[in-house]
């Protein structure tokens, strides 16, 4: 058996998020940026790419049909896969009505073939940000749902697909959800959770060690690959990557989840992510051992 320092380390990517080149000027939008940079990633480590395609719309969220959104995420995948036919990405949720209405692109992708993983977000909250008197703003902020009736009906969806649910862990109630399918034999293969810590957003838990250790707690026992991420921060400048990687996880990073200082690229962060995994002594996952650590051959 692999001791932790051993194991190959996953480096998913986020490209943009909900971020403009008004805060970064590297920030991907268009289809060929988006292009360019996911490959430049996939290049440098990454072996997962994630995008947001409503970037075109400012000041909109959502809004689109599952039609237009499966449309604008096909043209980033076909031009990303004439390159790296094996890469993993997938896309962001649509944006407002019932679960459906948010998920159905991620059918439309796969059934064209252009999908192989899929988000699944097991639970709810409010997401935010945290004003200078330390209150939640109200400007902005997003009641984010997903009942368990959405979270099964997701879960079939990837199920019947052949989709690998990529789970985003923002309360430590999600990933109670995630186990309770765990243990009752009902996670999709392809299962992959990422722990997220929030600096200047409104939820979940800061990123600091004693808030992971209570996240491997709840992991105890569990064979789901996990990651960590600090959004509205740093994950490397944090300390959370390291931990992370001590206690044997895998990263994400991405100009979706950083604000710092500096004005780094997505290839500078994941060639960050890189060096430490070499500093901490972790090899970087290929393609194919990525797959095969996600139970995907």
């Amino acid at each position: 058996m692999k001791t932790s320092s051993e194991r190959p380390v996953i480096i998913e990517v986020a490209l943009n998020g909900s971020r403009r080149k008004s805060s970064n000027a590297h920030v991907p939008v268009s289809v060929e940026e988006l292009t360019a940079d996911a490959l430049a990633c996939l290049a440098a480590g990454a072996q997962i790419v994630h995008q947001h395609d409503d970037l075109g719309r400012p000041g909109e969220l959502g809004g689109a049909t599952p039609a237009q959104m499966a449309a604008q995420a096909a043209e980033f995948y076909r031009a990303l896969y004439a390159q790296v036919p094996d890469a993993l990405a997938y896309p962001t949720s649509n944006w407002p009505g019932d679960i459906e209405a948010r998920w159905s692109h991620q059918i439309l992708l796969a059934q064209a073939g252009l999908l192989r993983m899929a988000y699944v977000d097991p639970g709810s909250l409010n997401i935010g940000t945290l004003g200078d008197d330390g209150r939640p703003q109200l400007a902005g902020s997003l009641l984010y749902t997903h009942s368990y009736a959405d979270i099964a009906w997701m879960m079939t969806q990837c199920r019947s697909l052949g989709l690998a649910p990529n789970m985003a862990i923002f309360e430590p109630g999600f990933l109670r959800v995630v186990r309770g399918y765990e243990t009752a034999g009902a996670l999709p293969p392809g299962a992959f959770v990422k722990l997220y810590f929030s600096e200047r957003l409104a939820f979940g838990l800061p990123p600091t060690r004693v808030a992971l250790d209570a996240y491997l707690s709840l992991l105890e026992g569990s064979h789901v690959p996990w990651a960590v991420a600090v959004l509205g921060g740093d994950v490397i400048g944090s300390g959370m990557a390291r931990w992370a990687l001590e206690a044997g996880g895998h990263l994400r990073v991405g100009l979706e989840d950083y604000v710092g200082d500096a004005q780094p690229s997505n290839v500078e962060l994941v060639e960050a992510a890189v060096s430490l995994c070499q500093l901490i002594g972790r090899p970087v996952a290929t393609r194919k051992k990525t797959a095969q650590l996600l139970g995907l051959v």
